[in-house]
């Protein structure tokens, strides 16, 4: 990744940017790039900050007597500005840096601002050329680490540099030195100091944290289409599939009816394929006022693709949206990342969930944000028996100790997490009473359980209707009933799936 940047820094040197922005947190690492670099051209890198001026000792003070410094230096250079975007607020130094690009082209000169976010002011916006700094790859942690541990295991070094991605070096340097201190060398133990470490370090993302994802897609129910969709692209992060000609996947949008799996289902698609989960809160990143929303959001996805593959889950999206009205840098920010849904190349598989869709901009469900919206609706019987047996085996009960099939028929209308509820709720009623669960514990809880169906009835059936011809069925059997028309006409032949026996399933649910 670095090597990129060099090249891409000093390709726009070459073809006649005499001012380029480098957004980094990483002020030190940043210069020494741009140090090897210039060893290769020839050219020196002096630099210049407000508390010590260049290293000649002039230009102390403001970003404006910085610049009548370097308008006094003749020799050819790269002059590396930090903290430069403290200083662009300054009209005056504006107007220098502007004055001064004639003379840099002539002495074959370049100013690199260097700070975590450059705010360029309208003057300057097309005279400055951008190149961002993303974090260490895992080849740089390697070459970082591998030094000071050159008796440890092959297998144990490849996993701390794992574990540390998404770190800046100098905090892969200090968590590596406190995990291995406390569990006594490069371990096991240390790896995973190492994981909890770096949990803690990254909460300077305020919008983005680590999760562990506990089950995979067989601890979903139903939602047999989605999976089918997701199996397939199981393999099509990998070499293999770049050179068979496969896009690398983008993501997806579930939506769908609230409680009915999309954010269970989003975890599960990082531990189905062994990729770390990364959530995005869109709400905090959008709505902090202490912290620039394009800062937040470009950190983010800085670090998810410093551990890529990775998922990238960003749940109930639509909340994420409730500033865009009013506030222009919020919707700087949401442009920017559509632009990088849309145009990203790293493998960072992007999984959204939404439970209104009428809160969504159209911009965001355009074909090539993400490759597949899909429409989780309630469960059929079927599902709902799935469901039961599932939350039945974590809590250690037989599934084939109850009539699942029975219960599920009686459950209708109701989500997955109610069902999930319902399992809990009868297992409080049995050890209340000293005894196991039984059957009729089951059937009371779900007649005392009131759906969320019958009180948001109105607003569900909005978005069935538009998911009807815009969205993709999650459930292999999607198409099949629409509970609320009480006077619905007589089905008529489904068209482009090819199969009937969809028409015959309508009739059997009318008759019961």
């Amino acid at each position: 990744m670095s090597r990129s940047f060099c090249e891409e820094l000093a390709l726009l040197i070459r073809t006649g940017w005499r001012v380029i922005a480098v957004e980094t947190f990483e002020e030190r690492r940043a210069v020494e790039l741009l140090e090897a670099m210039s060893r290769k051209g020839g050219t020196e890198v002096i630099e210049w900050s407000s508390a010590s001026g260049l290293s000649s000792g002039q230009g102390e003070g403001s970003l404006d007597d910085g610049l009548r410094a370097i308008a006094a230096c003749s020799q050819p250079a790269i002059f590396a500005l930090l903290d430069a975007h403290t200083g662009l607020g300054d009209p005056g130094a504006v107007r220098r840096l502007r004055d001064m690009l004639p003379l840099l082209e002539e002495r074959h000169q370049a100013i690199v601002l260097l700070g975590p976010m450059i705010e360029l002011p309208l003057e300057l916006e097309r005279e400055v050329g951008r190149v961002n700094l993303p974090l260490p790859s895992a080849e740089e942690l390697d070459a970082l680490l591998r030094p000071a541990l050159k008796g440890a295991e092959s297998e144990l070094l490849d996993a701390a540099v794992r574990a540390s991605l998404g770190l800046t070096r100098s905090e892969t340097l200090r968590v590596f030195r406190k995990a291995c201190t406390v569990a006594g060398g490069l371990n096991e133990s240390a790896i995973a100091g190492i994981v909890r470490e770096k949990r803690q370090a990254l909460q300077r993302s305020p919008a983005l944290s680590f999760h562990e994802a506990e089950g995979g897609l067989g601890s979903v129910g139903g939602l047999g289409e989605l999976k089918h969709w997701l199996r397939e692209r199981r393999r099509a992060f990998g070499d293999e599939a770049r050179s068979f000609g496969l896009p690398v996947p983008r993501g997806l949008l579930l939506l769908g009816v609230q409680g009915c799996g999309k954010s269970l289902c989003a975890k599960a698609i990082a531990r189905e394929w062994q990729f770390p989960l990364l959530r995005l809160d869109l709400a905090v990143a959008f709505g902090r006022t202490e912290q620039s929303p394009e800062l937040t959001i470009r950190e983010a996805v800085r670090v998810a693709e410093s551990v890529a593959p990775a998922v990238l889950w960003i749940d109930e999206v639509e909340k994420g949206f409730a500033a865009l009205q009013s506030d222009a840098r919020t919707n700087r920010s949401f442009g920017s990342f559509l632009t990088w849904m849309s145009e990203k190349t790293s493998p960072v598989f992007v999984a959204a969930t939404a439970n209104d869709i009428a809160c969504l901009p159209p911009e965001l469900l355009r074909r090539g944000r993400f490759d597949e919206l899909f429409f989780v609706d309630l469960p059929n019987p079927a599902e709902r028996a799935e469901i039961l047996a599932i939350h039945l085996r974590k809590h250690e009960r037989d599934p084939l100790h109850f009539p699942v099939d029975e219960l599920a028929a009686q459950s209708e209308r109701l989500s997955g997490a109610e069902l999930e509820q319902v399992v809990g709720s009868a297992l409080y009623k049995a050890f209340a009473e000293h005894r196991d669960i039984s059957e009729n514990d089951l059937a009371n809880a779900i007649n005392e359980t009131v759906p969320l169906y019958d009180t948001f009835e109105d607003r569900i059936k909005e978005l069935r209707d538009w998911a009807k011809t815009r969205a993709r069925p999650a459930t292999v059997d999607g198409k099949v009933v629409d509970l609320f028309a009480e006077n619905r006409p007589e089905p008529q032949p489904m068209l482009g799936d090819g199969d009937t026996t969809i028409e015959l399933e309508l009739e059997a649910v009318s008759e019961s």
